[in-house]
Parts: C-alpha cells; structure tokens; sequence
C-alpha cells in the first residue's frame, strides 16, 4: 500500500471503531509502521472518525515527530514498536465492557479466558494492564511486562490496546476484545461466570499453540 492509501485505511478503521462505540469524540488512536524507522500516527485533539487522511502525523521511532500533531498517548505506540519487530499497526481505542471489568473486577490479572473458547483461540489470553495516567511515559512503561507475547490488552480504567502485523489484525482484536467482554458480562448478569472443563482448556491452549502468535 502507497502512503495515502494506508491514511485513508487507518480513517476508515477510526471510523470502523466508532460505528461500534469503541470510540468518542476525539478519544483512541491508530498507527501504523511505513518503514523500520517510520510511522504514521493519529492526530491530537481532533474526533478521529472524522479526520482527513491529511492529518495523519509523521514520527520516527525515537519519538521525534517529522509532520504535524502526533498523539498525545504516542509513547505505547512506541513502545510496541520498539519492543515487537513484527508490529506492523498499533490501535488504541475505548470499548465500554472491557473497561467496565478492569473497573469492576480491579483484582483481575486477565479477563476470565477459561470461560469462552474463542478467547484462547483467537489469543490465548487477555491481560489486564495497571492504570497509568493517559498521555504520560507510564503507559509505555506499565507495558513492558506484557509485550512481545500479548498483542491484545486491557488499560486498566482507561481503553484497549491492540498490536498486529497488520491493520486488519490489529482492529480486529479491538473487536474480539470487546465482543468477548460484553459475552462475559452478559454471562455474570445471569449469574456466576463458569469454566471449560481443565481437559478442554489445556486441548484449546495446545491447538492455540499450533494457531501461532497472531489474534484473529
């Protein structure tokens, strides 16, 4: 893909995102990696499913921005970058349920996987990240616990984050993120969450294994 053509994909996910209520206002951002030095970021301030593709900013990997007004919350866009050489695209947005477990349930490591199949399948686990507060180096920081071997998280009381190797991967486990949540949460509402049998769990982590690292 030529570079407007991946501007004009990564708008289209914005907007994706915020046709599924993954995204308010001028909330979340999407990068995606042109080159080993070079990425394309999602603008400060500005509501991003309705953004031009012209706005698009430019930052090399050491955090020096090249064109216009990167995201405040560049640092775990960064970090994924630097830390995992497959990271092609990084989306950061807002899905209500996942939030609302990180909120509720604050003694969670991960959100319950033994509980829905497609949660091990697609990938393998989801875990829970520490509040950091937004735009500062902490949410670079508080990530490096969980990466390269998540490509698929929960920021405590603040949003999701989702790497890939390549855009469609990346929001696409936004979606998976927020769709096994809210399964989750309608499961709790009607009473106790329950597990797969260990057996099955252990089967699903194994043909996880052979699956690969990718979410999907």
């Amino acid at each position: 893909m030529g570079e407007f053509e991946i501007k004009t994909r990564i708008v289209q996910v914005c907007k994706r995102l915020w046709d599924r209520n993954m995204l308010a206002s001028a909330d979340g951002n999407v990068s995606y990696r042109i080159s080993d030095d070079m990425i394309l970021i999602t603008p400060s301030g500005l509501a991003k499913a309705f953004m031009d593709p012209e706005q698009m900013a430019v930052m090399n990997v050491k955090g020096e921005v090249l064109h216009g007004n990167p995201s405040g919350e560049r640092a775990m866009h960064l970090e994924v970058y630097r830390t995992c050489p497959e990271a092609k695209a990084v989306v950061h947005a807002h899905p209500p349920h996942a939030i609302a477990w990180s909120i509720a349930k604050p003694e969670l490591d991960e959100l319950p996987s033994t509980s829905v199949s497609e949660v091990i399948l697609a990938c393998g686990s989801i875990p829970l990240v520490p509040y950091a507060t937004p735009t500062t180096d902490a949410m670079a920081t508080n990530l490096e616990p969980f990466l390269p071997h998540h490509r698929l998280m929960i920021l405590s009381r603040h949003g999701g984050l989702s790497w890939g190797e390549s855009l469609d991967e990346a929001v696409g486990g936004m979606e998976r993120l927020e769709h096994s949540s809210e399964i989750l949460w309608l499961a709790q509402s009607m009473g106790e969450l329950t597990g797969l049998p260990p057996a099955e769990v252990a089967r699903l982590r194994e043909m996880r294994t052979q699956i690969g690292p990718r979410t999907f």
